[in-house]
């Protein structure tokens, strides 16, 4: 009998954008620091993170990061560390990256600070973990339906099949039934051959595992918000009331 898949306890938050869709909010703090419902935006992905196992977050920082590192060090639930990206901010690929000292080897989250839910039976988190199998996947993307969340916009979202495999699509026709929440989980080692240093995004490396049928996805069960700007943010505060 194989032994039982181990969940990750590690997770890289990716928290250093300019956030220039949420000014003039951004224009006095970070975005990971804009309040939604009373919780700042970073507070409730890390409480997501600790609920599904995580003792350790790596977050990257760039847009007003003295404010973020005085914030982090409040949290006392978990290990806080960390990537300092005020020289350069890096994208999504070179972010993570440059934090691989700090994130170690294996499977690890990734996570956007923009993303909300509200679950209406299994907490999404866990739906990514139950679903993980990193003997078949390098990078597991967690998913919402078309229709079942605020902020899928535009054509760009995913086709799966019936094994999970993901196909990337950003063309208008035929509609994509999925779009990509902003959380996953992801082995460090798929960023080899990327650049060492500087700024790129991760999504040649998603093209490239697509195409080895190592790019998965689940389907979380729970309606996703998308706080990309202060009307999302409003709305996103109307439904948690």
């Amino acid at each position: 009998m194989s032994a039982p898949v181990t969940a990750p306890t590690t997770a890289m938050v990716l928290a250093a954008g300019l956030g220039t869709r949420m000014r003039p909010l951004t224009d006095a703090m970070p975005k990971a620091l804009v309040p939604v419902g009373g919780r700042t935006l970073i507070d409730r992905v890390l409480d997501e993170l600790v609920a599904a196992g995580v003792t350790r977050a790596v977050v990257n920082v760039h847009h007003f990061a003295d404010q973020m590192e005085r914030h982090l060090a409040q949290r006392s639930d978990l290990q806080v560390l960390i990537s300092d990206e005020r020289d350069q901010l890096l994208d999504s690929g070179g972010g993570i990256q440059h934090a691989r000292p700090l994130l170690g080897e294996d499977p690890i989250f990734v996570a956007n600070i923009d993303s909300l839910w509200l679950a209406e039976r299994e907490r999404p988190l866990e739906t990514l973990k139950r679903a993980w199998n990193p003997a078949r996947m390098d990078i597991l993307l967690l998913l919402v339906k078309r229709g079942n969340g605020i902020g899928f916009e535009g054509p760009n979202g995913f086709f799966m099949d019936d094994q999970g495999r993901l196909t990337h699509s950003t063309a208008p026709e035929p509609p994509t039934p999925f779009a990509n929440v902003g959380f996953g989980i992801l082995k460090p080692q798929v960023l080899d051959g990327s650049p060492a240093v500087g700024a790129f995004s991760v999504l040649p490396v998603w093209h490239r595992l697509q195409a080895e049928g190592r790019l998965c996805g689940a389907v979380m069960d729970a309606f996703w918000m998308h706080v990309g700007d202060p009307a999302a943010r409003e709305a996103a505060e109307a439904r948690l009331r």
